[in-house]
């Protein structure tokens, strides 16, 4: 049968990612955005591909069934939710529940088997512990896509696939995303003064 995708691009509007997958043949593929202007605006763009679904959703609660989907796909979606974080080495816990909130809706609309798939600028360090949760029952794997040019942007693909298990590195990981941070360091003592330096000379009078 058909794989059925889940298309969540940020804007989608303004994004020919989900006419791209109908154009290489996938062709029930369902694409979401919270903002009714971009669904209608889409709708509109792609009447010509009447097997290509729309619907305005937010992504933290997926109006969808259990099991319902083969494939999720979100390209830069989920970078939103870090959009007003300062430290991306110290998330808050209001964006890392939101994350997981989101995850956790992934992993629920996925058959077994399924795949989410994460493209997005977040490096591995900074996106993997989020990803790398037990509770969502899926595997891992990244890669990093880019033409190589001096100075261009890498971007990451994360591959989710559900019902395998996490590498336990991975594990691991994940489970520093709910460890509190280490406290600062502190500063260096000041060091002593040297009686015996010869200001003078040091200054070459």
């Amino acid at each position: 049968p058909e794989p059925r995708v889940i298309c969540a691009p940020t804007g989608c509007g303004n994004s020919a990612l989900s006419h791209d997958l109908h154009e290489l043949g996938y062709t029930d593929v369902t694409s979401i955005d919270f903002s009714p202007s971009c669904i209608e605006a889409m709708r509109a763009r792609y009447a010509h591909c009447p097997s290509l679904r729309w619907a305005v959703m937010d992504i933290r609660a997926l109006a969808f069934p259990d099991a319902s989907f083969d494939v999720v796909l979100e390209k830069g979606t989920l970078d939103v939710l870090m959009v007003e974080e300062t430290d991306p080495w110290d998330v808050s816990p209001q964006a890392v529940a939101s994350m997981r909130r989101v995850l956790a809706e992934v992993s629920r609309v996925l058959h077994p088997g399924g795949c989410f798939i994460s493209i997005t600028f977040a490096q591995p360090h900074f996106r993997k512990p989020h990803y790398a949760q037990e509770a969502f029952g899926w595997s891992l794997r990244h890669a990093t896509c880019g033409d190589g040019d001096a100075g261009a942007f890498h971007y990451f693909l994360y591959v989710m696939r559900k019902g395998q298990p996490l590498d336990p590195r991975d594990v691991a990981l994940g489970r520093r995303l709910h460890q509190p941070p280490p406290p600062p360091a502190l500063p260096p003592p000041p060091a002593a003064p040297d009686d015996d330096e010869d200001y003078l000379l040091a200054i070459q009078l």
